[in-house]
């Protein structure tokens, strides 16, 4: 997911409902005879692939591919996805492999490229690594951009401590869904999880592919679950990294989120302490935490730079929640504004984590689309305004963020589906890897999806707290990766985690301390 979550107590489940009268209508359209062998399918479309190399990236290609805006259609309206690839070069193929960086809204094209450089030589030799656009992102066409400006500084305070700035917020995101509800109406019942599932399956034809791998990090884990829950016949090998816990979809997950992300951003605040002597705000992590809040306070009165005030605060710190690399630039800004009263390192590192850029409008709308439409939310605010300030009391850093983040949800106009119960005992084994201490992810999702993946394999990062651990500089989980994908094989198991980062002297350097800045910046944050 592009949004917030971490630590533990036990997680608030939905029991995972099944498929809706549509979603099981698809499942019977699209999903082949239980047992029938795959064939080798004809191309739907001819894939056009063009050269669009990069210095880093030299063998990519490009193409384009037409899919029906309703499959239920076929015939009907044409959309169009953008690919990317990086071809095989060994002798023997093992046939594509699909790769989705997460969201819903994240743009996959550039992840084909990095997941071929990073994976071993003669793993990515035996694969056609494909990137793709989901349908309404980035490239793909039609694009959706419901409202530009829906993030310009400053904004509400995200805590609603009076009626006024609750009442502020509501008319924002009561806007937003608005907004998206006027410009894309006919395009928004199509934009959802099995609609991207079965454009996978449109994919695979113009592949003329038998089977398809899967690599999916985050959102991408359910978007690849789905998918084989339609097509279990069709699955070669399936890879989800940082797992979203299915019976949660999507409420339920986000609230687990607001826990998670509070217990990572105390992590965050203890490794501060760690290092009073470069920051100078204390050595025990509570009266670290009080000053990180009072710093929050003033900023509702005085925004730094005329842009940062509580929630663009939030917004800068929630990144360090996916990936500790950003500590030590998040540490510095806070010092500065805290110790030496300097606030333009704070409003430096909102500007490179927290500020939205334009084309952040496209994949939070596709985010918030595809979130609208999967499952039902709460449509009376009394429930929101509850739930929220009960887990704000235990959990304060991002609950009400989080909370707006998706509020529009309360207002979407389009009714939403049923999500589909994911558990699958026809797949080949999966691969499972999660961190122990994911925020985005929480532990206990993958835990969830195991049980629902028979003959699924878990392997777990212990202590880690990054969101997306593969391919990300440990060795072991690496190691575990391209074995599977060499064999198919696979069984549960335990890697260390990474060093925490250091301090760097440097502001806006970006340490490789603990390895996977180039795939954090691919997967993003919130878009």
């Amino acid at each position: 997911m592009l949004h917030p979550a971490k630590k533990r107590g036990p997680l608030t489940k939905r029991a995972a409902a099944l498929l809706s009268v549509a979603t099981a209508t698809v499942a019977a359209v699209v999903t082949s005879p239980a047992g029938a062998a795959p064939t080798a399918a004809a191309p739907a479309a001819a894939l056009r692939w063009t050269g669009c190399a990069t210095p880093r990236y030299p063998t990519l290609q490009c193409a384009s591919l037409k899919v029906p805006l309703d499959h239920d259609q076929p015939g009907g309206r044409q959309i169009s996805l953008a690919l990317t690839r990086v071809p095989h070069t060994a002798a023997t193929s093992q046939g594509p492999l699909l790769v989705n960086p997460g969201g819903p809204g994240g743009s996959g094209r550039a992840l084909a490229g990095f997941v071929a450089s990073a994976l071993p030589k003669d793993v990515a030799a035996q694969y056609d690594v494909i990137g793709f656009d989901p349908r309404g992102v980035g490239k793909s066409e039609p694009t959706l951009d419901c409202g530009p400006g829906h993030f310009t500084p400053v904004r509400p305070d995200s805590v609603p401590l009076d009626a006024q700035t609750e009442q502020a917020n509501l008319d924002r995101v009561k806007s937003f869904a608005d907004a998206c509800q006027a410009k894309h109406a006919d395009v928004l019942p199509y934009i959802g999880t099995v609609s991207a599932a079965r454009d996978i399956e449109t994919l695979r034809g113009a592949l003329g592919a038998a089977k398809v791998s899967y690599f999916g990090y985050s959102y991408g884990t359910y978007l690849g679950a789905v998918y084989a829950k339609l097509h279990p016949d069709r699955v070669h090998r399936l890879v989800l990294d940082s797992v979203v816990d299915p019976g949660g979809v999507w409420y339920e997950d986000n609230l687990a989120q607001d826990r998670a992300f509070d217990a990572r951003h105390k992590s965050f605040l203890a490794w501060v302490a760690q290092y009073d002597e470069k920051y100078g705000l204390g050595t025990d992590p509570a009266g670290v935490e009080e000053r990180w809040y009072a710093m929050r306070d003033a900023l509702r009165g005085t925004p730094a730079g005329g842009k940062v005030g509580p929630a663009e605060l939030e917004d800068t710190y929630m990144p360090g929640g996916y990936y500790n690399g950003y500590w030590p630039v998040l540490a510095e800004a806070f010092s500065a504004y805290e110790v030496a009263k300097d606030p333009k390192p704070l409003v430096a590192a909102y500007e490179r984590f927290g500020a939205v850029e334009p084309s952040a409008g496209n994949s939070y709308s596709v985010y918030t689309a595809v979130q609208c439409r999967d499952s039902a939310w709460p449509k009376d605010w009394n429930q929101w305004r509850a739930d929220m300030w009960r887990t704000h009391a235990k959990a304060p850093f991002m609950t009400w963020n989080n909370a707006w983040y998706n509020a529009p949800c309360a207002f979407w106009k389009t009714e939403p589906l049923a999500a589909p119960d994911v558990s699958n005992a026809s797949l080949p084994p999966a691969l499972l890897l999660q961190a122990t201490e994911d925020a985005a992810t929480p532990f206990e999702g993958a835990l969830s999806m195991k049980g629902k993946l028979k003959g699924s394999a878990l392997v777990v990062e212990e202590g880690g707290g990054n969101h997306g651990v593969a391919l990300s500089g440990n060795k072991c989980l690496d190691e575990k990766v391209a074995a599977y994908l060499r064999s198919g094989q696979a069984s549960d198991a335990t890697c260390p985690a990474q060093a925490a980062p250091k301090p760097t002297p440097a502001t806006r350097a970006v340490p490789p301390t603990a390895g996977g800045t180039a795939l954090h910046g691919l997967l993003g944050f919130r878009g």
